[in-house]
């Protein structure tokens, strides 16, 4: 029996009306999965307020209502609690819940504008190769152990959170490899979390339709850094200039990664061809199946949360050879006609600059490289023609399209793309909507040992559009097309 007083621990609590010695069944912030004896969170969402929803909660068979405002209308029989922060009082009462299980575990966030999901993953593929139990909560999917959850966001609900995380400790896992986004942390999901490290990877422009401005999507990142314990780990990468930022105030044990500066933990590479890359880690030289500066990058930060985390040197550098690339992070194919295709989650300005410039390092010169692009309806239409500038700048050809246009015109979304293209380049560009169709083009423009980048959507395996999710992957499609044209 969970009592409703247990559960609110430490919240900060303005008023109560009604008893919190009750005994209450689960905690919902959303009113349509309210039913007899639990607790209603009323949230203020960005699409909704919860506030609006309390009477509905209430007919449902809610025991308690946890609100920043009391409704007027006050129901005999149903406890009120006004609190200060609703976002913080579900963070608490969550991990209350649950029996705040990350403290029974080895809890590592990771968090910046990309990277996030290869750090995290490679991480968990590490620890598991190396004999440890671990669990992995990413864009990509959700890992209690062995066992496989789909993910519907990149750092879930609180609730959520807890939830995976009691279950990993009750079938035995040690390790916790997390994505941490700048959403999550704003509306305090990863508030009262205990971690034990937490991991910087870079800072670039993204998600500035959420918050107002970049200096505010860089201090809630820095914000998560402030919150770690002493008893932490904070490792960041020192050639981003945010990477000393997010150190300034922490409490926790400070470590650095780089490439091109002094780190506690260096990275030089050595040789790379699009099927890997030598790489120089403190003086060690291995070969790895992930290519690319920013992978190197990534692959540093696993081999230093590693180290952090108490694996030994060598043994870490075996396992980093053999880790396999994240789907859709620079997963690509190579068609009978040698034609090489590459689907990469680029949805930002930085990670299409890094993966065309990867190709272009790699390539000899001699192919085409022929990019397919578009960006995301309802988010950042700042980065549109940044995107559009980049793609055609460093590609030979460019087929704008469309990415997940949600409730936007995709057309609409394409020529504000088109308007970063330099005059000099805007011959190479053409546009094509419908997204299997551009792929479609890319593949027929496409000559032996040419290279089709198709950035954006990566992993993801449908197309958002006006509320609905159609089949879509990238990565069938350019297969099941450039079969089609060997034959």
């Amino acid at each position: 029996m969970i009592l409703l007083k247990d559960i609110l621990y430490k919240v900060t609590i303005e008023s109560v009306v009604g008893s919190t010695s009750v005994a209450i069944n689960n905690l919902e912030f959303d009113s349509r999965n309210v039913s007899l004896n639990d607790v209603f969170i009323a949230i203020k969402g960005t699409v909704s307020d919860g506030h609006q929803f309390i009477k509905k909660a209430a007919d449902q068979g809610a025991l308690a209502i946890i609100c920043e405002t009391l409704p007027e209308n006050i129901i005999n029989g149903i406890t009120y609690v006004q609190v200060a922060d609703s976002h913080k009082a579900l963070a608490i009462m969550a991990a209350n819940y649950y029996g705040n299980p990350s403290e029974e575990l080895k809890l590592v966030g990771i968090t910046g504008t990309n990277g996030k999901t290869t750090v995290s993953s490679l991480l968990y593929q590490l620890f598991k190769k190396a004999g440890l139990e671990a669990g992995l909560l990413s864009t990509v999917k959700i890992m209690v152990g062995d066992t496989e959850f789909k993910a519907t966001h990149t750092t879930p609900d609180s609730l959520t959170i807890n939830k995976y995380l009691r279950e990993m400790v009750d079938v035995g896992v040690e390790y916790c490899f997390m994505e941490v986004s700048s959403h999550g942390i704003h509306q305090k999901r990863t508030e009262v979390l205990h971690f034990t490290g937490g991991v910087f990877t870079n800072l670039s422009h993204d998600h500035l339709d959420y918050h107002k401005d970049f200096a505010e999507y860089r201090d809630v990142k820095k914000s998560f850094f402030d919150a770690l314990p002493k008893t932490a780990f904070a490792l960041v990468n020192v050639d981003d200039k945010n990477g000393l930022v997010m150190l300034q105030n922490t409490k926790a044990r400070k470590y650095t990664y780089a490439l091109k500066t002094y780190a506690d933990y260096k990275a030089q590479i050595l040789e790379s061809q699009f099927t890997g890359q030598l790489l120089k880690i403190n003086n060690q030289e291995l070969w790895v199946k992930l290519i690319g500066g920013f992978n190197a990058y990534n692959l540093l930060a696993i081999f230093g949360t590693a180290q952090l985390l108490g694996l030994r040197e060598l043994e870490i550098l075996q396992i980093m050879s053999t880790l396999d690339s994240v789907g859709g992070r620079f997963q690509y194919l190579i068609s009978e006609k040698k034609i090489t295709a590459i689907v990469d989650y680029a949805h930002t300005p930085d990670a299409l600059k890094n993966v065309l410039e990867t190709i272009n390092e790699i390539r000899t010169g001699n192919e085409e490289v022929i990019t397919v692009v578009g960006c995301g309806g309802d988010r950042d239409a700042q980065k549109r023609p940044v995107m559009g500038n980049i793609a055609a700048s460093l590609s030979t050809k460019v087929v704008f399209t469309s990415d997940n246009p949600r409730t936007e015109n995709p057309e609409k979304i394409i020529e504000q793309i088109e308007k970063g293209v330099p005059a000099e380049h805007y011959k190479k560009t053409i546009s094509i909507t419908n997204r299997k169709e551009a792929i479609k083009a890319a593949c027929q423009m496409a000559q032996e040992n040419d290279i089709i980048l198709i950035a954006g959507k990566g992993h993801e395996t449908y197309q958002e559009i006006n509320g609905e999710r159609f089949d879509f992957d990238d990565f069938k499609i350019v297969n099941q097309l450039l079969t089609a044209l060997n034959k």
